[in-house]
């Protein structure tokens, strides 16, 4: 029976797995958050290596799913796209972490506590989007939810401008501005993956409406 399930796509194990992995993001960032906030960051960067493990071998189970299953919920591209897309954020908040392990005698207390608040909203939204696939919900509460994610990448954007401003005004040593160029780029761009699987997560519910 178990067989016939997996066949014919009639279990739910594709939106557990969709769901694990967009919690496996949340929780990537509110480990970014503890590292960032602890004069000592070792066990949260150990706790994000293996969070980002833990992800990767979620993406392979959910490809070897789709393999061995005939029918799916969704289009199977579709899946490939938002598992790919929930996969980037946990990549790039361990790419930003690595970064910070290596230049963090350039920051002199620098605060990221405006895109880390960012960061949690958008992964928050996200999970609750990568919910609503499985509870097949209005196109009008999924919209909804992608425009919230819009309007934080936008804040987002906001913010970095604001920063380069300050950064590119003579004030700052040339080295520490291109440490804190990097780095804030990198914030950046983990709001933007989760506007990207928000994005997919919006198209897939718009096509099936």
């Amino acid at each position: 029976m178990k067989f016939l399930k997996q066949l014919f796509g009639r279990d739910d194990k594709i939106f557990d797995l969709l769901e694990a992995s967009a919690s496996e993001a949340q929780a990537s960032v509110r480990l970014l958050k503890e590292i960032l906030g602890s004069t000592e960051g070792l066990p949260a960067m150990t706790a994000l290596v293996q969070a980002r493990s833990k992800d990767k071998r979620i993406t392979e189970d959910i490809t070897e799913h789709l393999c061995r299953t005939f029918v799916t919920p969704l289009e199977r591209e579709d899946i490939e796209n938002l598992a790919v897309a929930l996969s980037k954020i946990p990549k790039t908040v361990l790419k930003f972490s690595e970064k910070l392990l290596i230049c963090h005698q350039h920051l002199d207390g620098e605060d990221f506590s405006q895109q880390l608040r960012i960061m949690e909203q958008a992964t928050d939204t996200l999970v609750e989007m990568v919910r609503m696939l499985r509870a097949h919900a209005s196109l009008v509460d999924v919209k909804a939810r992608n425009e919230t994610m819009h309007v934080l990448e936008s804040e987002a954007d906001r913010i970095m401008l604001e920063l380069l401003k300050d950064l590119y005004s003579g004030a700052h040593d040339p080295l520490r501005v291109l440490v804190l160029r990097s780095l804030h780029e990198t914030l950046e761009r983990i709001v933007d993956r989760c506007r990207d699987a928000g994005n997919v997560i919006f198209q897939i519910v718009l096509k099936y409406s």
